[in-house]
């Protein structure tokens, strides 16, 4: 019906430009419009009082407009509309047809499997229709692309689906062929996280457009599918770990199912977390929080599962496999106290019963005079704090309590914000009479790094008296943000952990931490006496490290008036200090984007690395030696990253499946004495797994292909319309194309057009009975 009206195909219209090929100017054109207008006005103006009183009002206007249109689209028309449009040339040009033949395709809809739909589509005059015009290039895709002479070579059996490869290796192979589009036939389920701008540029630099053909239902009937478990890939040994699992579900809302997080590095596997949940509205994401132990130092394989279901079509996207590596090296704080007190007793003996975590104490009984708990030898600590960054780096995390400001030179000042931001540690700060503002740290060299912007007036630390006297307290409750967090997580469930909060004991004093800054989280707040809501405990990243405010000197007292046996003191202490700690990196960090490779062996090994004094070493000399299954071992030199000094890249590839452990050492010659020395080494783990990636968003990703095809100038079809595709590929700007230039103004529309105006003025001049 299009082409009957306007001649030429929709195709034409939506790439072509218009032109009219008049000779006189454009300008012209729109004077003769104007005019034209400006005299039919007249003519009318001029007539209105001898015209019927039916015709003095807007109705002589609407004549003028109709009769102005006409004259504006005659006047069009002389000036011979036209446009232009690039063509290929018929048999110069290759058409590629891409089929995808992973296993996925091998699924049955309703008329048979993907793959099966699309060969009959393909085979129903699709691929004779264009032979008509074009050499035609057939290719299957799976990890990559590769040609087959016939459509009867597919198999459907390929483990992995990478559309973004597949299409940047048929570009590269093909930049010297005269491709005028490609027409790609798949449900869409790319196992590599989707297509890249890299491959999109190059597809549009060619000009070459792709037509997207999707195969498969949008979403299944009976369903229930783990999109992501996110658990930190290294921590140290038994700490409580958060996994935070998503997931989606057809065909079960409101349905009860059970989530797992088991233990299989063993051969007995070992449950760790389980928790019933209820499901969401169908196609929902939704996200749920187990909490649990990952137990001892090493390698472990973590597998995350939900259900399965009832009737479920696919079981296999019921289950995820995460790997956590469990350190064993204990890490040190370095914990610098003011004065005497409560809370510092009661941290240390939260410290004691946690094997992982050691404090080392200063504590200023006196102004002249320091208490030193925890050291390694009599050396350490005996000028006081630090002044050098080797001394003060030693330590993985730092605690400043009721000590003020002024007690720090400005380079020890200095060097406790670069331990933050430079080497990466953490940085907790008490409430106190010396603390905070009242300890002057609102005017200190590390007001950046703090969570929080302080007060400016002192007088924000509070002392409150016993209660028997008629002195009322203030109370902890949590945020929202502290509800799921390792740090204040109590009791697995949320809300019984919520509640447990808001029945510990009053604290014994409280400071006002000033307000949060943009990026900082508040995981607790207090209630003062007088009613109002301080925040108690706000953390955030800063730098390579992190830093947090706990805005009290008195939680000791959820301790000393808990019942005995009561474990919510030390269980928080524990785990804020593993916060402080756990994530401070070494001397090298070793890292991959996925520790977990899916049916594609290739990873990208990545490593920083840092001198002694922790800043960037590009100099240095960097391998990664990584063992595997069967005897497998291999010695990887890694390269220094283009313009990202200390840092070190290498591609390697794991053939077999399994679990490779990989060692980084990092080595630098001394400018002075020509010796090599080790700057530190880091151990990371990964694991291979093959058939598993085709197990999941097994649906068509119609949203994928749409994107795809509207960025390269293409279209999505649906199967039942690539009859219509064929008249579409003509017109490219890809491949060998020429330009044709087609009239416009013998349209059968124009003449529709025409007529319509001029009929619909007879017509209500004739209502109007004027005519």
């Amino acid at each position: 019906m299009f082409e009957f009206f306007f001649k030429y195909p929709r195709a034409v219209y939506e790439r072509g430009h218009f032109a009219l090929l008049g000779a006189w100017p454009h300008w012209v054109l729109a004077v003769m419009i104007v005019g034209a207008g400006a005299v039919l006005a007249w003519m009318i103006r001029s007539r209105l009082n001898e015209a019927a009183p039916v015709m003095r009002s807007w109705r002589a206007w609407v004549i003028w407009g109709m009769q102005t249109l006409l004259a504006a689209l005659v006047l069009v028309l002389l000036w011979q509309p036209a446009i232009t449009v690039a063509e290929l040339r018929r048999q110069q040009n290759i058409i590629a047809v891409l089929v995808d033949d992973s296993r996925s395709m091998a699924i049955a809809d309703e008329g048979g499997t993907r793959q099966a739909q699309a060969v009959k589509t393909l085979e129903n005059g699709v691929l004779d229709s264009i032979n008509k015009s074009f050499q035609t290039h057939l290719y299957r895709i799976d990890s990559g692309a590769a040609r087959i002479g016939s459509l009867k070579e597919l198999q459907a059996g390929a483990p992995s689906t990478r559309l973004g490869d597949s299409l940047k290796q048929l570009s590269e192979e093909t930049s010297d062929l005269p491709i005028g589009a490609i027409v790609l036939c798949t449900d869409g389920a790319d196992n590599s996280g989707g297509i890249d701008a890299e491959v999109i540029s190059a597809l549009r630099a060619r000009h070459i457009p792709v037509h997207t053909v999707g195969f498969g239902r949008e979403h299944a009937e009976h369903d229930v599918e783990l999109d992501d478990a996110v658990i930190a890939p290294r921590t140290l040994a038994d700490s409580r770990l958060a996994a935070k699992v998503t997931l989606h579900q057809y065909g079960y809302s409101g349905t009860a199912i059970n989530i797992a997080v088991r233990d299989v590095s063993s051969g007995q596997p070992k449950v760790l977390a389980t928790r019933t949940i209820n499901l969401g509205a169908n196609g929902n994401i939704q996200t749920e929080t187990l909490m649990f132990n990952i137990g001892g130092a090493g390698a472990k394989t973590l597998q995350i599962s939900a259900g399965p279901l009832a009737g479920e079509q696919n079981t296999a996207n019921n289950t995820l496999t995460r790997v956590v590596n469990a350190g064993s090296d204990a890490r040190r704080i370095l914990y610098v106290e003011g004065e005497p007190r409560w809370e510092y007793k009661f941290i240390r003996e939260a410290e004691e019963d946690d094997r992982m975590v050691q404090i080392v104490s200063m504590d200023r009984t006196s102004p002249n005079k320091i208490y030193r708990q925890g050291i390694a030898d009599p050396k350490e600590l005996a000028d006081g704090f630090p002044s050098r960054p080797e001394d003060l780096f030693a330590y993985q995390g730092l605690i400043l309590g009721s000590v003020e400001a002024a007690y720090f030179t400005p380079g020890q000042q200095q060097l406790i914000r670069d331990f933050v931001d430079r080497r990466g540690g953490g940085l907790l700060l008490l409430g106190g009479q010396y603390a905070l503002a009242d300890g002057g740290w609102n005017a200190s060299a590390i007001v950046d790094v703090l969570p929080t912007i302080l007060p400016t007036q002192p007088g924000t630390f509070h002392r409150e008296a016993d209660p028997r006297n008629g002195t009322t307290h203030a109370t902890a409750e949590l945020e929202t943000a502290g509800v799921d967090s390792t740090i204040t997580r109590l009791v697995d469930d949320p809300k019984a952990n919520s509640a447990r909060w808001k029945t510990l004991p009053y604290l014994m004093d409280y400071e006002d931490p000033g307000t949060p800054k943009p990026g900082a989280s508040v995981l607790a707040d207090m209630i003062t006496p007088e009613g109002r809501k301080l925040h108690l405990l706000i953390t955030q990243n800063f730098g390579r490290g992190r830093s947090a405010i706990m805005a009290t000197g008195g939680s000791w007292r959820w301790q000393m008036s808990s019942p005995l046996g009561d474990t919510a003191h030390h269980l928080f202490w524990q785990q804020l200090l593993r916060w402080v700690v756990s994530d401070t990196p070494g001397h090298v960090v070793a890292s991959v984007p996925a520790q977990v490779l899916l049916d594609n062996g290739a990873v990208n090994l990545a490593a920083e690395v840092r001198d002694q004094q922790y800043n960037p070493a590009p100099d240095a000399k960097v391998e990664a030696h990584i063992l595997g299954p069967s005897g497998v071992s291999a010695l990887v030199e890694m390269t220094p990253v283009p313009d990202n000094p200390g840092h070190f890249q290498a591609v390697w590839s794991a053939a077999k499946t399994g679990a490779y452990l990989t060692e980084v050492t990092a080595q630098r010659a001394d400018p002075s004495t020509g010796t090599v020395k080790e700057l530190g080494r880091d151990v990371l783990t990964f694991q291979r797994m093959d058939g598993v990636a085709e197990n999941f968003h097994t649906e068509q990703n119609r949203e994928l292909l749409e994107r795809l095809a509207t960025a390269t100038g293409g279209q999505y079809w649906k199967p039942s319309e690539l009859g219509k595709l064929v008249s579409r590929i003509p017109y490219s700007e890809a491949g060998v194309t020429m330009r044709e230039t087609r009239d416009l103004w013998n349209l059968p529309i124009v003449f529709v057009v025409l007529f319509f105006l001029r009929f619909s003025e007879w017509w209500l001049r004739r209502k109007w009975g004027i005519v």
